[in-house]
């Protein structure tokens, strides 16, 4: 069964007291949205429509860079969720697909929740997502049995044995293109709020003797977020389970509470993890790497056997091969490193290629930077590049080359040679005992004073 999918993501967070939308603060080093999409993208679904509001050309390029064929369409005014769904109707309407509507602001619905949705589809035109909260407070109470849906009541209309109820209502929902948007035309906005609210939907839906069901989730996959300790909450949760699955899959974490994922995160099983590494977005570690304690990878890809740190940085374009050794006090920065290599310590690498078994000595910099363009360097294979080497790029160093300890090299070093970049050293006999006697005199002239 096809599946696209609706995202609303058009509110304003009022309670986060932001200039930013809502569903562009992060969680995982990714923006809520992006959480939101992930999850719907797993239904490989026919199209993804993003409806905006609230800093609307923000949040389309988000979701575009994200997934580049999501549509976007625009609400204004916002009038409520099923006026928000009814935006996508000029997209979807003719379709044959169902449709899941998801929220923006709701990172951590699962894809195996969004199978059982669609399972339930066989049975019911409208699906609605269902959660047991302990605190059911002020949510919308599902009037159900077994998983067939009677209504919905909201809070300020419900009973006292209602409010009972722990069943409540996520919003998430599931139908048919046609009846999901036949529905929505139909809600009405008599209420104080004067909005159409998607909930509805069930009612009408009942009344066009059409069957409605309930699928229940957990209630943490119904997290949203309005606001900043939300927010906070919601990251916590995502990097508990972001651990726990790690673990799952093979992975040693050393000090779990003090390693911190991206929602893209991947790392291969066998792999160490020590206390206090952060993973930033697009990073990549094969299985039987190391990463040492207080490291800080993004937009990087580790390969198996390879170890970074500790107190390493990984930027982005960062290629480690196998069996490549990247020390502590060391950033590599689009820099590819082929098998091999060791940068044991003190040493920036950025825009560079270095072969492979090459060692690099500590202190070593690739000046790469003219304060307007950028260059590169090539270092070939076994190649030894001696301590504090300053490598002006462009600039390429031959397989088998050395350089001396000290040199600014700014010529390229063919194959096989030693290149010694350094100023001629003189020897001043005696003007060392010269100079301090008159620094020292002239700082006790200036305390009698």
């Amino acid at each position: 069964m096809s599946v696209s999918l609706i995202v609303l993501a058009a509110g304003m967070g009022t309670r986060m007291n932001s200039d930013l939308p809502k569903v562009l603060h992060h969680v995982g080093a990714a923006p809520l949205l992006h959480h939101a999409m992930a999850a719907g993208m797993a239904l490989d679904p026919t199209r993804i429509v993003i409806v905006t509001g609230t800093g609307a050309e923000a949040v389309a390029k988000s979701a575009k860079a994200f997934e580049g064929s999501a549509e976007t369409v625009l609400q204004d005014p916002q009038l409520g969720t099923a006026h928000a769904v009814a935006q996508a109707a000029p997209l979807l309407a003719d379709s044959l697909d169902d449709v899941i509507v998801l929220y923006g602001d709701t990172p951590f619905i699962t894809i195996d929740t969004l199978h059982r949705m669609m399972e339930a589809r066989r049975r019911h035109a409208v699906v609605v997502l269902g959660f047991d909260a302990k605190e059911p407070g002020r949510y919308g109470r599902l009037i159900a049995e077994g998983d067939d849906l009677h209504r919905i009541v909201e809070f300020k209309e419900a009973s006292d044995a209602e409010k009972a109820m722990t069943l409540c209502n996520s919003g998430v929902v599931c139908a048919s293109a046609r009846d999901l948007f036949s529905l929505v035309a139909s809600v009405g906005n008599s209420n104080a709020a004067n909005e159409y609210y998607l909930t509805d939907i069930v009612a009408i839906a009942r009344a066009r003797g059409l069957s409605a069901g309930v699928v229940r989730c957990d209630e943490a996959e119904t997290l949203g977020i309005n606001t900043r300790a939300q927010l906070a909450d919601a990251e916590a949760a995502f990097q508990q389970r972001m651990r726990a699955e790690a673990m799952d899959n093979g992975v040693t974490l050393t000090a779990p509470e003090t390693v911190f994922f991206a929602l893209d995160t991947f790392i291969g099983r066998d792999t160490v993890i020590g206390p206090n590494v952060i993973f930033g977005p697009r990073v990549t570690i094969e299985s039987g790497a190391e990463i040492k304690g207080f490291c800080h990878l993004e937009g990087c890809h580790v390969s198996r056997g390879a170890s970074v740190g500790p107190f390493a940085r990984l930027r982005p374009g960062a290629e480690l091969a196998e069996d490549v050794h990247v020390g502590n006090f060391v950033e590599i920065k689009n820099t590819i490193l082929d098998e091999g290599v060791k940068v044991g310590h003190l040493t920036y690498l950025g825009d560079a290629h270095v072969g492979e078994f090459t060692n690099i000595g500590a202190g070593t910099v690739t000046c790469n930077y003219d304060g307007v363009m950028k260059h590169r360097t090539v270092i070939g294979k076994n190649a030894f590049i001696g301590s504090d080497t300053m490598l002006v790029a462009p600039v390429t160093i031959g397989d088998g080359a050395l350089t001396g300890s000290g040199s600014v090299i700014t010529k390229n070093v063919e194959p096989d040679a030693v290149a010694i970049g350094r100023a001629v050293q003189v020897n001043k006999p005696g003007m060392a005992k010269a100079l301090f006697d008159r620094l020292r005199a002239a700082k006790a002239a200036k305390k009698g004073q």
